[in-house]
């Protein structure tokens, strides 16, 4: 293939990269998609093609759809263990960024609404959200009518907008890190009374066991959600010993919202990612599963942190 073809190729990668991330939910399967994309453009007739970019698309989105469609991948989401790979700040695969459906679109909560969503609403639905398609070329890249792209469209936002637990409201970035600030100083200071008061009446906790549960660990209630946040920040060296040492915890924002993120010697470990509803936390979800962090880590590594909020664990 010659160097231009390649050359426009790699033009559009981030974006393709960040279609198929949303569509997936997986920064890993995500590259993967992309460099299917890639070969198919190699061994294409790309005279015949008139728009490489649509062209491009809509190929990198079948091939997210037959991921989606296959039968691992709805045996693994079925079985309650999946939770979206999550993304440091400035991570290009992160995408576009400019409206607060797009800053949504990509959050780890929506990401975990989209896996209700059929395929082919998901695929309409980040389409139209993320990426301002128009029915019209929504409709050209999935091979459906403009009438049916638009009901998928409605039935994905209604199913989305009744999933979600939180307000519709962006939340101020600065306000969510203080509410985390608190609530890190009362799950530390064995504070039980005040890190219930952080939590909201719904709150949910999951965690992915780091890697070791079959199922994703599940608590609900505030007096539940606080003793296990409790446990989980009383060190031990057993789980030290599973940390491989002592780490040190920073605030990072991942997927447009606060995270705690475990690190030792300059690697993430584990991340805890926060959801903030009218000055509460709302929802936790604990990753800890090493290949749900590699990419994370890779940004972690070019990131320039400040100061860690706990230095001693």
């Amino acid at each position: 293939m010659d160097s231009a073809a390649v050359e426009r190729f790699e033009a559009g990668r981030g974006r393709l990269a960040s279609l198929a991330y949303r569509l997936l939910g997986s920064a890993a399967d995500a590259e993967d998609a992309v460099q299917d994309a890639f070969l198919r453009w190699q061994a294409a007739d790309r005279e015949r093609i008139e728009v490489p970019e649509a062209w491009l698309t809509k190929v990198v989105t079948h091939l997210c759809l037959d991921r989606l469609r296959s039968a691992q991948a709805r045996h693994e989401r079925a079985a309650g263990a999946w939770l979206p790979e999550p993304l440091l700040e400035g991570d290009p695969m992160l995408g576009p960024a400019d409206t607060f459906e797009q800053r949504e679109s990509v959050s780890l909560a929506v990401l975990t609404l989209m896996e209700r969503l059929s395929p082919v609403e998901r695929a309409v639905y980040v389409l139209r959200e993320a990426f301002s398609y128009s029915h019209a070329e929504i409709a050209r890249i999935l091979d459906v009518t403009e009438s049916a792209s638009q009901q998928h469209a409605h039935r994905a936002r209604v199913r989305v907008a009744a999933e979600r637990r939180r307000g519709s409201e962006e939340v101020d970035p600065a306000s969510a890190r203080r509410v985390v600030e608190e609530f890190l100083a009362a799950a530390t200071s064995g504070r039980t009374e005040r890190l219930v008061e952080l939590l909201t009446d719904d709150v949910t906790a999951v965690s992915d066991g780091a890697g070791r549960a079959r199922r994703l660990l599940r608590f609900t209630t505030r007096e539940r959600v606080a003793s296990f946040v409790r446990a989980g920040f009383r060190p031990t060296p057993a789980k030290r010993r599973l940390a491989g040492g002592s780490p040190v915890f920073h605030i990072a924002p991942v997927n447009g919202s606060p995270a705690l993120l475990a690190v030792i010697d300059d690697r993430v470990v584990g991340a805890v990612a926060f959801e903030v509803d009218d000055g509460r936390v709302a929802f936790l979800r604990g990753i800890a599963a090493p290949d749900q962090l590699a990419r994370l880590n890779q940004a972690w590594r070019r990131h320039e942190p400040g100061a860690p909020v706990i230095t001693a664990w």
